[in-house]
């Protein structure tokens, strides 16, 4: 008679049966694997953690025993209908999944590198559904205080945390594998000498545009430029003519000025003339004047 659980402990049950049935799945997956791989250093990891991948099962099945549980599917109507599903299909499922996986690895891929970068995919794929389920466990277990349920999921963890560490920096190694073994070393890189016909008509078209265009812009600027040097010449006629213009009036300015200067200079010195000689004749008649006066006194002294 099965054993009746109760919803803490069923839960529990739930979640380690899902973290089960994907560590029976990857012990399929991982044998086939094994088997494909001829990188050395890769293959031995995997062999190390095939064997930590039925630890992990093992303990597994321990902690859902002692939980009240089973690790196999276990068709039971009636009450235990909770246990039922704690214990699930999980397992069952995924041997199923995990033979038909190794089926496909074998046969996918162009080379050898190729395969085994699309299984090294799948295993880091794996390892990250692997590390949420040990995840959620440990949460769920330090919520409902089952400490060894915690020690158990923290332990499996770690190694998977590990195995993915590995699988991360393995997966560009591999992928360079790939490009030397599938592309040949001349076409590794773009080929910059030789262009597609569609590439080079759309160049031929662009180059046209460009030469019509720089023409139309050299007959554009011809065109500015003899506009700007007849626009210059008309300028500097204009400004030569103002300066011709500007010379003329100085030059009739000059001439007159000076006329006007001389009239104005000898009307001065007539003046001038006749002021002396009025000067000059007044002094005279006075001097005439003084000396008539001096004979006559002269002239009477003596008659008497």
């Amino acid at each position: 008679m099965a054993t009746e659980v109760g919803v803490r402990e069923g839960k529990l049950i739930q979640y380690l049966n899902e973290a089960y049935g994907k560590e029976k799945q990857l012990e399929q997956a991982l044998s086939a694997h094994i088997k494909q791989t001829t990188n050395a250093p890769y293959k031995k990891k995997l062999q190390a953690h095939l064997k930590e991948t039925k630890a992990h099962a093992r303990s597994l099945q321990q902690r859902i025993k002692a939980l009240g549980g089973k690790a196999e599917a276990v068709d039971l109507p009636g009450p235990d209908a909770v246990s039922d599903v704690a214990t699930g299909a999980a397992s069952v499922v995924g041997k199923a999944v995990a033979a038909a996986q190794g089926a496909v690895q074998a046969a996918r891929g162009t080379s050898i590198e190729e395969k085994l970068l699309k299984q090294a995919k799948d295993q880091y794929h794996e390892e990250a559904e692997e590390i949420a389920n040990y995840t959620a466990i440990i949460q769920l277990a330090d919520s409902l205080s089952d400490k060894d349920t915690v020690k158990i999921a923290k332990a499996i963890l770690r190694e998977e945390q590990r195995m993915a560490k590995y699988l991360e920096g393995l997966i560009p190694k591999l992928t360079k594998a790939v490009v030397t073994a599938e592309i040949p070393a001349r076409q590794r890189k773009p080929q910059t000498g030789v262009a597609p016909a569609s590439s080079r008509s759309s160049s031929s078209r662009a180059s046209s545009s460009r030469s019509s265009g720089g023409s139309t812009k050299r007959s554009t600027s011809r065109s500015s430029g003899s506009s700007s040097r007849a626009k210059s010449s008309s300028s500097s006629s204009r400004a030569k003519s103002s300066s011709s213009s500007s010379r003329a009036k100085s030059s009739s300015s000059s001439a007159r000025k000076p006329a006007a200067s001389r009239a104005k200079s000898s009307s001065s010195s007539s003046r001038s003339t006749a002021r002396k000689s009025s000067a000059n004749g007044s002094s005279g008649s006075t001097t005439a004047k003084r000396s008539s006066s001096s004979r006559s006194r002269s002239t009477a002294a003596k008659k008497s």
